[in-house]
């Protein structure tokens, strides 16, 4: 993994979130190509495979290993080959007080075998346990089906550059050193026996590309292929061919790569996915290829390393986590994440429209340590338990509710939620909608949205708990609504011990549209019906209208959030004749634009005065009243003031001004740059520093940047109401995420 180098992504959530209107939702065809008959080494033809077919999106949950020759000094992390080398770092440190100077004591005695500093012979050698070792290749994959996996498989090839196959093109592998063992084979017949499918990890594009930058120069040709020192043309091809090795031999349902993909000559990286695709179809299989970098995105799915998004988002994507919070491979004294928050994380990321790919760091022998094995059970208890609500789901249009935030991008950390935080998934047909409460709620349970302000639920028939055992329900009385939202009544005690209780609410058709808190949520069919997504505030052409999920010219009904509008174009990239709407529109044939719009804009409405409020501190944006020009704007506890009341007003050119309703001046960034700027207020002039670029960040959460500073608006953490609103550089922070409600 590449968790011990600096290089922090942030991911927002992306522009089209799924709106799972119907069986359908936004994963139908919808306009996508078709696939071609043979794939040429050209993004226009790779960028047409499929990405997520519908096992992978049935799976969500599936196992890997981090488990080499790094395992053998079982110190720091899977680094450790890298780290040894780099003079005084702790692993260096290590090294020469263990095994002696890595100029006389290299990595590769790890693979051939030596003795260290006190007479012990280390080498990594696992036998299995036919042969009097530990390793037993079936125990593994029967614990992964005991944990609930769909599919799982091996690191094959860390960064360190040795293969864990028979290889032909890399003297450095598992048969001709070391354990001599094709241990792809191995995991590949175990695996495949179990009926999971196969995921192959290779983590070689780093290898030749920075992992051993600290390592002295080889002389000896075998020495520089294992040191990543042959040459940028020559290890470019040596990628290329050990994903195609490791193609041909293992057939893997999933082949999954980690960074520095961008560092790869780009036709190798095209070569290699046309290989691969090409091949799958002879297999008559249809698989996933992710990446983290160095690829389109279209045909492949995107991967968050230790993370995952804030919000639902969409396409369909995978995040990586390991269940130990300090290393991805086996260390002595390896610190773990709780079952709690594996199994919560894992929740929410399902329902945010991800899979998640669980690691396990294995010692060097083959032996999984027990703690490793008792939280993979503990997912696995729920699985067998709840699995309904889990397996074979899609994404609802919202993914849930409740205190606790989880994601935000890459490296964030897994959290257990409460029994307050809720997360939803429905089945296929979209006729059932499943509420998983994270924690035991007590004898009554209010789910917020579910309000009737935001939804009609005179379909629903029945609402169950699921039981302790698998397609056992408990039935619950009819729930009651309000404005506040959906109250479930429960049993009195709780009826069983359980990581989080899973509600099943099931409809006589469809289940019904929710109406989005922000952006507008536009259907293919009259009726608020067919495939559906909402579209944030912003700019949609129709390559993005397709990539939703809705196709070009299909919109039939619109639902715009309160205090936004939409303007439909008939032509693409907003030109031809325009429409524009800002109320509920059933039937798109009565005002004669039925399955015209090309391209669209999602805008504030704005003649609406919106409360914009910090996303941390709860407080509202607030200009102080009367106040002098150049005054700073300050933040205060909601009271239904005009000086907490402001109108976004597009400007033009993606940016917009903030009007007050008490003193008609405008937001100002004043033109300072520096973090922890205050944000001011003048009379409207026109100048950059007054225009603002409000970007969606999932949800109805925004960020508000100024288009002369670039710094955002924050509102500074836990403050007090009067507090100065400052300008920041955009981060993960909620301090710099603002809501903005129609009043």
């Amino acid at each position: 993994m590449s968790s011990s180098i600096n290089r922090r992504r942030f991911l927002a959530g992306a522009t089209f979130v799924a709106a799972a209107t119907s069986a359908g939702g936004v994963f139908g065809a919808g306009g996508a190509q078709a696939a071609p008959s043979m794939y040429t080494p050209d993004w226009n033809s790779v960028d047409q495979h499929p990405p997520a077919p519908e096992w992978f999106q049935d799976a969500k949950f599936g196992i890997y290993f981090h488990w080499g020759v790094f395992s053998v000094p079982a110190y720091e992390s899977e680094w450790y080959p890298r780290n040894m080398y780099a003079s005084g770092s702790n692993a260096n440190q290590h090294h020469i007080a263990t095994y002696g100077n890595p100029s006389a004591w290299p990595y590769h005695n790890f693979i051939n075998g030596a003795q260290d500093l006190a007479g012990n012979t280390v080498k990594f050698a696992p036998k299995l346990k036919s042969a009097g070792g530990s390793f037993d290749p079936d125990e593994w994959a029967q614990l992964f089906v005991d944990a609930g996996a769909k599919f799982a498989g091996p690191v094959a090839e860390h960064h360190d550059g040795f293969s864990m196959w028979d290889s032909q093109v890399n003297e450095w592998n598992s048969v001709d050193k070391g354990p001599r063992l094709d241990l792809l084979q191995l995991f590949t017949t175990a695996i495949r026996a179990k009926n999971l499918k196969l995921l192959v990890a290779m983590h070689h594009a780093y290898h030749y590309n920075g992992f051993y930058e600290y390592a002295p120069a080889q002389t000896d040709p075998s020495l520089k292929k294992l040191y990543g020192q042959l040459g940028k043309a020559a290890e470019d091809q040596l990628w290329y061919d050990k994903l195609k090795e490791v193609i041909d031999r293992a057939r893997p349902d999933i082949l999954w790569q980690d960074f520095k993909l961008d560092a790869v000559d780009e036709t190798q990286r095209l070569n290699f996915l046309s290989y691969y695709y090409n091949q799958a179809d002879s297999w008559g299989r249809e698989v996933v290829a992710t990446y983290k970098d160095g690829m389109n995105g279209k045909g492949e799915i995107f991967d968050y390393e230790r993370g995952g998004p804030a919000e639902l988002t969409t396409p369909y994507w995978l995040t990586d986590d390991s269940i130990s919070n300090s290393s991805w491979c086996y260390t002595q004294g390896i610190g773990y994440y709780s079952t709690r928050q594996m199994l919560h994380s894992f929740l929410d990321r399902v329902s945010k429209n991800g899979n998640v790919l669980l690691n396990i760091a294995p010692m060097a022998d083959g032996t999984i340590p027990q703690a490793q094995k008792d939280i993979l059970l503990g997912i696995g208890d729920h699985l067998k338990r709840f699995g309904e609500s889990v397996y074979a789901t899609r994404a609802w249009t919202a993914y849930g509710e409740g205190p606790t935030k989880m994601g935000g991008g890459s490296f964030t950390n897994p959290t257990a939620g409460t029994a307050q935080d809720i997360r939803f998934t429905r089945n296929k047909a979209g006729t059932v909608l499943y509420a998983t409460a994270l924690g035991w709620p007590g004898s009554s349970l209010t789910i917020k949205t579910l309000g009737s302000d935001r939804i009609n639920l005179s379909t629903l028939t029945s609402v169950k708990l699921l039981d302790s055992t698998a397609g056992s329900y408990i039935s619950l009385p009819t729930p009651t609504q309000s404005a506040s939202g959906l109250t479930v009544t429960l049993p009195s005690s709780v009826p069983y011990s359980a990581n989080a209780y899973v509600l099943k609410f099931a409809f006589s058709g469809t289940i019904p549209d929710l109406r989005p808190q922000a952006g507008v949520l536009a259907f293919a069919d009259v009726g608020y019906s067919g495939a559906a997504a909402v579209l944030t505030l912003g700019d949609h052409t129709a390559a993005d209208l397709t990539a939703s999920g809705l196709g070009l010219r299909t919109i039939s009904s619109l639902r715009p959030a309160p205090g936004y509008q939409v303007t439909g174009y008939s032509g693409d990239n907003f030109t031809g004749t325009s429409w524009t709407f800002t109320a509920d529109n059933p039937d798109l044939r009565v005002t004669g634009n039925n399955d015209q719009i090309t391209s669209l804009k999602v805008r504030f409405n704005p003649a609406t005065y919106l409360r914009i409020t910090n996303v941390t501190d709860g407080l509202a944006l607030d200009s102080g009243g009367n106040v002098a020009s150049g005054s700073n704007l300050k933040q205060w506890s909601w009271d239904g003031s005009p000086n907490l009341q402001w109108q976004a007003v597009d400007v033009g050119g993606g940016f917009h001004k903030l009007v007050n309703r008490t003193n008609g001046m405008v937001a100002d960034g004043w033109g300072a740059a520096a973090d922890g700027s205050p944000a001011r207020q003048a009379a409207w002039n026109g100048s950059p520093n007054q225009q603002w670029t409000i970007t969606s960040r999932g949800g109805d959460r925004y960020s508000i940047a100024n288009r002369a500073t670039g710094l955002v608006l924050d509102g500074g953490g836990s403050v007090a109401s009067g507090a100065v609103t400052k300008q920041w550089t955009y981060g993960t922070s909620t301090n710099l995420l603002w809501t903005f409600t129609a009043l």
